[in-house]
């Protein structure tokens, strides 16, 4: 069942909701459902083609042709401004914003050139932050309640060496999140965030899992059946659910949450004697020969 739809017909009627980077990856899942549960979608980022593409197969599968695709690099507060004008000229207002767009890649940190840092930073937590803004002066202003969910990730609090652009990003993004969600709460404007383990896309899973690497022993150990104890990855529908509670309705007393959905992964590498799941029967026997001496 977890890769069937929670949430009851029309739990997003009549709200209107922007998705950054809402035409690919968990984007796209996330901006599919919202549309099937009856909401308006403004899916946005810099590849206006490929978000027309998006947006005529969106309709198609869900029946709902209430989804705008609009050009825009978040990195640009003008554009964000532009956006949040077409979307109330179009829709009459909106209701909540999803900070979906995001940029990573692996590499030795002393290897990356200041802007390859730039990009990355600029990209998660600028763009964050200048949506957040944009679309918070307009719901402050016209008493709008609404909701804000930011997609970060488990090394935004435990940080990660080899994506450290990006652990510094997201890290920014959560406590912008939890900032908020307290400084912000009197205007009945809500913050959550979710911290997704391994749901493979084609775009980042190529550039954080190259096929170079997936394939030698190294990828393999790496690989999320070796890393979450669940044994799997994640089903898109199952982020989806999740993004769609937390922007509903049904969820207006969480607020400051990052909700973790990763199968256990983090909790596995946090735990300093959890990779002893590896060991074999045959050495437990023999430790506990050596214990009962």
């Amino acid at each position: 069942m977890y890769n069937q739809p929670m949430l009851k017909e029309n739990s997003l009627q009549g709200k209107t909701l922007i998705v950054t980077g809402g035409g690919t990856g968990l984007g796209y899942s996330m901006s599919k459902y919202f549309l099937e549960l009856g909401a308006n979608v403004v899916i946005m980022s810099r590849k206006l083609d490929v978000l027309e593409e998006s947006a005529q197969i969106l309709s198609k599968e869900t029946g709902n042709t209430n989804v705008l695709p609009l050009a825009c690099d978040v990195r640009k507060y003008e554009d964000i401004e532009a956006v949040l004008k077409t979307s109330v000229d179009k829709f009459g207002k909106v209701n909540g914003l999803v900070n979906n767009a995001a940029g990573n890649f692996i590499s030795p940190t002393e290897r990356l050139s200041n802007r390859a840092f730039d990009t990355v930073v600029d990209i998660v937590l600028k763009g964050t932050y200048n949506c957040t803004l944009a679309l918070g002066k307009y719901w402050i202003e016209n008493q709008i309640p609404a909701s804000v969910l930011s997609i970060v990730t488990t090394y935004a609090w435990t940080g990660s060496g080899y994506v450290v652009p990006s652990a510094c990003a997201k890290a920014g993004v959560l406590a912008l999140t939890r900032s908020l969600a307290v400084e912000w709460a009197k205007y009945k404007i809500r913050f959550n965030a979710i911290a997704p383990g391994p749901f493979p896309t084609p775009g980042a899973w190529e550039r954080l899992f190259p096929p170079a690497l997936a394939e030698t022993d190294l990828g393999k150990k790496l690989s999320p059946e070796h890393r979450v104890p669940l044994g799997r990855v994640g089903e898109h529908q199952e982020l989806a659910n999740l993004a769609a509670y937390l922007v509903s309705d049904f969820s207006s007393y969480v607020n400051g949450e990052v909700i973790t959905i990763d199968g256990g992964e983090w909790i596995k590498g946090a735990g300093e004697f959890n990779d002893l799941n590896e060991m074999p029967n045959q050495m437990w026997d023999f430790l506990e020969q050596m214990r009962k001496k």
